[in-house]
C-alpha cells in the first residue's frame, strides 16, 4: 500500500476511536438525561426535555457524520453501510417513541417499552456498525 494511502487510513483509524468514544459519552449523556426525565414525572421539564432531544439529536448527526466521512477515506463495505441503516432507523423509532412520551397525553405501556426496547437497539447497532467500520 502506498505510504501516503497508509497514513490517511491510520488517521481514520484514529480519528474513529475519538468518534467511537464521542459517541459512548453522547449516549451516556441521553440516558442520563432520559432518567432524570422518567424520575421528574410528568409534565416534563421543558429544559431538561429540550436537553435530551438536543443530544439526541447531536449523537444522530455525528453517527452520519462519521460514516460519511469514513466512507470517503476508506470505502466502506456494504454490512456497514447497511448495519449504519439500521441503526439510523432503530434511531428514527427511539425518537418517534420518545416524541409520543413526552406529549402530555397518557401512552400505553407498548409505547415506554417500545422506547426503552428501541433505545438498547440503537446502541447495539452502533456498536455492531462500528465493529464494521474498523474492519
Amino acid at each position: 500500500m502506498n505510504r501516503c494511502v497508509r497514513q490517511t487510513v491510520e488517521d481514520e483509524m484514529s480519528t474513529n476511536q475519538v468518534r467511537i468514544a464521542g459517541t459512548g459519552v453522547l449516549y451516556l449523556l441521553i440516558f442520563v438525561s432520559g432518567i432524570r426525565l422518567t424520575r421528574s414525572g410528568k409534565p416534563y421539564s421543558a429544559v431538561l426535555l429540550a436537553i435530551h432531544k438536543l443530544i439526541s439529536l447531536a449523537a444522530v448527526a455525528w453517527l452520519v457524520v462519521t460514516m460519511v466521512q469514513t466512507h470517503q477515506v476508506i470505502h466502506l463495505g456494504s454490512m456497514a453501510v447497511a448495519a449504519g441503516v439500521v441503526t439510523g432507523l432503530f434511531f428514527v423509532g427511539t425518537i418517534a417513541s420518545g416524541g409520543l412520551l413526552s406529549t402530555d397525553r397518557p401512552m400505553p405501556a407498548a409505547i415506554r417499552a417500545a422506547h426503552r426496547i428501541n433505545s438498547a437497539l440503537t446502541v447495539l447497532s452502533t456498536a455492531v456498525t462500528f465493529l464494521l467500520i474498523r474492519r
